[in-house]
């Protein structure tokens, strides 16, 4: 076990919300005749994938990320939903409104999950508990939807405990839970061990947190170099980073792990696409420009690559940091695609100011910025589905990113 010093957890109180199979939730909401039914929210096509399997169709299998075709075949039975992005967005900001009202430390992580930092907050607004049951109090009374929430010291432990009683779970592990409770999870609930690091780490006898905090973070390291000493790390609940919202990062991503790889590239393409035009839209409400766009593809095996590429200019265009996007990713599918587990973009090199005026299309920049703010007040009110931009057609419309839930 690590001295008292390095594991002593920060002076913090963090919330992690994670919505119960988002998509599938509102689909169940807004229609009532699904409700109580396996249902599976994606295209009904071969190349489609399933975005969100509903809890009723999770018994027999189904889950995100997996090919539509396998999971029909898996629940018969079940009701095959188109994907409506546009209430799925609206319904996401009416969650981050609850949130924002609580606090100004939000950190989204995607439509459905973000970390809040409450720490401070008791006098004004009562306990931790108290405060994360209010905030599912509210999910469910203000939007007919139920969200888990984790309370933890930090990122890391309130994650793990959003997770622990889904759905509509409320789990708290404070700094003296944190032997007990992680010791006998498997070591697959660390952050960054997927499903193939731990059958390689199966096969060096670490199938529990306990397991691998046995080996000791010197020897972690010598055989998985920095990523075992941070794996050892938060298996004794140790981890220092902060919530960042968006107004103050140093970049802007968007990032989806998918349970099985996607191995068609179409699929992979247009969930990079709905990713860049939710990081856009963060930019531009954040008030920043971004230089430089970063395409993150993650495989199987767990390697990580990343291709990044500085803008001919700052910009906040969806259409010009989707250029950036597109062009990295289909330069890297053209010559060495392979199956995806987990696909993201980010925006950085962040400014705040005026855009220098660029050599070339000024005013087409300005064009599209125009529309992009229109389309940004439509989506505001309407959702996303209000209105579509003609980059959107580079890539096919084959299905949004999946609900992670």
């Amino acid at each position: 076990m690590p001295d008292a010093d390095a594991s002593a957890p920060p002076p913090r109180c963090i919330l992690h919300l994670d919505m119960d199979a988002f998509y599938a939730s509102v689909e169940q909401r807004d229609f009532p005749a699904l409700r109580g039914k396996p249902i599976l929210v994606g295209f009904d096509s071969p190349r489609s994938v399933v975005t969100t399997a509903s809890y009723e169709a999770r018994p027999f299998g189904c889950r995100s990320a997996l090919p539509m075709s396998v999971a029909k075949r898996m629940c018969p039975h079940a009701i095959v939903v188109p994907p409506r992005f546009e209430a799925y967005a609206e319904a996401s900001s009416k969650v981050f409104a609850i949130l924002e009202s609580l606090s100004p430390l939000v950190e989204p992580l995607s439509l459905d999950e973000a970390f809040v930092d409450v720490t401070g907050t008791e006098r004004l607004l009562g306990p931790p508990v108290a405060l994360a049951a209010t905030i599912r109090a509210r999910v469910r009374s203000e939007l007919q939807l139920t969200a888990s929430v984790g309370v933890a010291p930090n990122k890391f432990l309130a994650k793990l405990a959003s997770d622990l009683r889904k759905p509509d779970g409320l789990t708290v592990i404070g700094a003296g839970d944190v032997e007990r409770m992680l010791a006998p999870l498997p070591v697959g609930r660390i952050w960054g061990i997927g499903p193939k690091t731990a059958e390689r780490l199966a096969a060096e006898g670490i199938r529990t947190i306990a397991d691998l905090r046995r080996v000791g973070a010197d020897e972690l390291e010598r055989r998985h170099g920095d990523s075992g000493r941070h794996w050892w790390e938060l298996a004794w609940g140790i981890d220092d980073r902060p919530v960042v919202p968006d107004t103050q990062a140093k970049s802007l991503g968007q990032e989806r792990t998918f349970e099985t790889d996607l191995p068609d590239a179409d699929v992979v393409r247009s969930i990079l696409l709905a990713e860049t035009e939710d990081v856009a839209r963060r930019v531009r409400r954040s008030g920043f420009l971004a230089r430089e766009v970063s395409v993150k593809i993650r495989f199987g095996d767990f390697e990580t690559i990343t291709r990044q590429a500085t803008l001919p200019a700052a910009t906040d265009v969806t259409a010009e940091l989707w250029a950036g996007a597109l062009s990295l990713f289909d330069r890297w599918a053209r010559g060495s695609f392979r199956p995806v587990r987990l696909i993201g973009v980010t925006a950085s090199r962040l400014s705040v100011g005026g855009r220098q005026a660029a050599l070339f299309d000024e005013a087409g920049h300005e064009r599209k910025r125009r529309a992009d703010l229109v389309s940004d007040a439509i989506v505001a009110k309407f959702g996303a589905g209000a209105v579509r931009r003609a980059g959107g057609q580079t890539a096919p419309q084959l299905s949004p990113p999946t609900d992670g839930d």
